[in-house]
């Protein structure tokens, strides 16, 4: 991945049911809140659904008293949580997002998917349900003149984000990447999941005995990665596989995660790991196979844990809101519970975190997985490197 002269995470903000900056959801999760509630009227066929929504109301009041801000009626929802979380990360970081040597890269899922509902009243165009669309408007709303990227490689797309990130800042003349994932909940993306029947109509249950399946969730966040500027942690590693197996099911052997968990972990001593953040839906196969690559891997002596049971399953924000959480728990010192998990029920041994636990090694793990047998693993350490 380059020279690996030092990519660092500088700033950080998440939006999702559980705060509306980082530090908020932070607290709320070490309260142990849930961001889950029963929703009616979300899905095609069920009365209600299990759900985890950002407050609209409490998000209008926000938007309207943070300076600097344009019109709601310019930006979809999901825009303007785009838009809020950049403004954020610049501002803590002290960049000037018109600059040349910054690059926007957006990972989501779905985008606006909500525009295709002949039921929904508003007043964008067509284009706007293309996420290139809203990724070219966000940007120019920031003056930024360099074409964006957009990744969107299902539910992986936002840990897979910062590994992209750390090979672009290492590999081309830019001095800042900011990195911002979104995804809404919506009919649309509920009737999909319901459809495969992986939806839990009560708190999802990550690696549990009696887990039925995910709750989704909606959010967005966005990071800076800079090769100049000091951050609590750095990005020392990551890889990207598929395991070819199925176009929802992930492989049984966990064969494309394992193959992602080598190709990180030789840059590692493995008694210097913290603790593994998994994808941890509390779907049957998800955190099956997971255990059976954990195993593979050599690392059932890991502490591990999946922030799913606090927020749900956040799709294209996943992967960057569940990364910046691991940040500033590696940096913290800390190891957080998998919210609504009681007896194991996988067949490996994992050491599942059931309450918040001391950490101290220096580096944690991050991995995701998602349809189409997509894999990413994400090696952070913290105190970051010098600029």
């Amino acid at each position: 991945m380059g020279h690996n002269q030092g990519v660092n995470i500088v700033a950080d903000c998440i939006v999702n049911s559980l705060g509306f900056n980082t530090q908020e959801v932070l607290d709320q999760m070490r309260a142990g809140k849930l961001g889950m509630r029963e929703v009616k009227g979300i899905t095609l066929s069920e009365p209600t659904a299990m759900v985890s929504q950002i407050d609209r109301v409490r998000w209008n009041q926000i938007w309207d008293q943070t300076n600097d801000m344009p019109s709601r009626e310019q930006f979809t929802f999901f825009e303007q949580l785009m838009i809020f979380v950049i403004q954020k990360v610049v501002d803590t970081a002290q960049i000037d997002p018109k600059q040349e040597n910054i690059l926007f890269l957006f990972s989501t899922t779905k985008g606006n998917i909500e525009l295709l509902d002949s039921n929904l009243k508003h007043n964008f165009d067509a284009e706007r349900v293309h996420i290139w669309e809203s990724a070219e408007l966000v940007t120019q709303h920031f003056q930024n003149s360099n074409q964006p990227i957009i990744l969107s490689n299902a539910c992986i797309s936002g840990t897979q984000a910062l590994v992209l990130g750390k090979s672009i800042l290492e590999n081309q003349p830019y001095e800042h990447l900011i990195v911002v994932g979104a995804d809404l909940v919506t009919p649309f993306v509920v009737a999909g999941f319901q459809s495969f029947k992986a939806l839990s109509p009560t708190p999802c249950r990550p690696f549990d005995l009696n887990r039925n399946g995910l709750n989704i969730g909606e959010g967005a966040a966005a990071v800076v990665l800079s090769k100049t500027k000091k951050g609590i942690v750095s990005i020392e590693n990551g890889a990207v596989t598929n395991d070819a197996n199925h176009i929802s099911g992930p492989s049984r052997t966990g064969e494309g995660l394992y193959r992602a968990l080598t190709k990180t972990l030789k840059s590692v001593d493995l008694s210097e790991i913290s603790f593994i953040n998994a994808h941890g839906t509390a779907t049957l196969y998800n955190d099956e196979m997971e255990s059976i690559a954990f195993r593979r891997a050599n690392l059932l002596h890991l502490p591990v844990n999946s922030y799913k049971g606090y927020f749900g399953h956040t799709l294209g924000a996943a992967g960057l809101i569940e990364s910046i959480l691991s940040a500033h728990a590696l940096e913290q010192g800390i190891i957080f519970p998998t919210l609504g998990f009681q007896e194991l029920g996988i067949s490996e041994p994992l050491d599942i975190v059931t309450t918040e636990r001391n950490c101290n090694k220096p580096f944690a793990l991050k991995t995701a997985s998602g349809f189409g047998g997509c894999n990413v693993v994400l090696l952070i350490k913290k105190g970051g490197k010098d600029a």
